[in-house]
């Protein structure tokens, strides 16, 4: 690799969980870190994170300011706040380029850049999300103590949804015209116990009132709904990792290492998963940080 004074052992895209448990495993191995991150968490909207072992309940802002502590108490390690713009193969290594104007060097990179929501285009949707409406039982579904939970489908896909639901409390459907259930679907509602409301939604309203078209309301105690996801960075494609097609959107393939099928580069987190939460995230970045040390080593 050319002589840099901004040249590193690894670089890290993405400050959330995945990216800070992937540079704290290469800061421990005392290898010279440059994490650049563009300060967007994905769990923003939400008032917690449940279900992250020691951390439950906890703010998701706190955990991961109190995670950038600690990865900053190591003194090999910088932090750079910022968006990569570009990332591709340089000599020896990779070079990274940032919409403000800086570049870096590097001979191992970690992706940890996350995913975007397109969520359904339902007015009063958006700015419930995180607060009353969620994409996860396991991260919110407990919160709602066995209450009024609406399901609001937006393909056969929500169907998942709908029958993993139950176990939160008592289940609505809203088809919302998205799709018509077929006779074996209606059996395995049923089963579960979900009601089904036919028709399309024209608002929410309050905290999680459903409003049909037809002018129906129904009060509920949250709402569950699968959001589109989309990657939110450019660079694994620059790079040219093979990405594969999950449920909800694109997602980077990794093999159980984290490893991409580009040499040299790891993926973590959301942007390496059909599907993810903050425990998984930090697990996924753990593997992802120690493998890139590992290819610093044997190459």
């Amino acid at each position: 690799m050319t002589p840099s004074t901004d040249s590193h052992d690894a670089i890290v895209i993405g400050g959330s969980y995945a990216g800070l448990s992937a540079a704290l495993q290469l800061a421990r191995a005392r290898r010279r870190v440059l994490l650049i991150d563009a300060g967007v968490r994905r769990n923003r909207f939400a008032r917690a994170s449940h279900g992250f072992l020691g951390q439950d309940g906890r703010s998701p802002g706190a955990i991961a300011d109190d995670g950038k502590s600690q990865l900053l108490a190591y003194p090999n390690v910088r932090w750079q706040q910022g968006t990569v713009s570009q990332a591709r193969a340089s000599e020896g290594g990779f070079r990274v380029d940032t919409v403000e104007g800086h570049a870096a060097l590097a001979r191992a990179l970690v992706l940890a850049t996350g995913v975007m929501d397109e969520l359904p285009a339902i007015e009063g949707l958006a700015e419930r999300w995180g607060l009353h409406v969620f994409h996860c039982p396991y991260c919110h579904g407990y919160e709602l103590d066995s209450g009024r939970i609406g399901v609001i489908a937006t393909s056969p896909m929500s169907m998942h949804h709908a029958l993993m639901l139950p176990d939160w409390g008592q289940t609505t459907l809203f088809l919302n015209d998205a799709f018509v259930p077929d006779d074996e679907q209606g059996r395995a509602l049923a089963a579960r116990g979900v009601a089904v409301q036919t028709g399309g939604i024209a608002r929410l309203l309050d905290g999680a009132t459903v409003e049909l078209c037809d002018g129906r309301h129904f009060v509920m105690d949250g709402l569950f709904t699968m959001s589109r996801t989309v990657l939110a960075s450019p660079v694994a494609e620059q790079l040219g990792c093979a990405l594969d097609e999950g449920p909800t959107g694109a997602y980077i393939r990794t093999d159980a290492m984290q490893a991409t099928t580009v040499p040299g580069v790891f993926a973590c987190g959301d942007a390496a998963r059909a599907a993810g939460n903050v425990a998984i995230s930090v697990g996924t970045g753990a593997m992802a940080g120690a493998a890139a040390h590992r290819t610093l080593i044997f190459g």
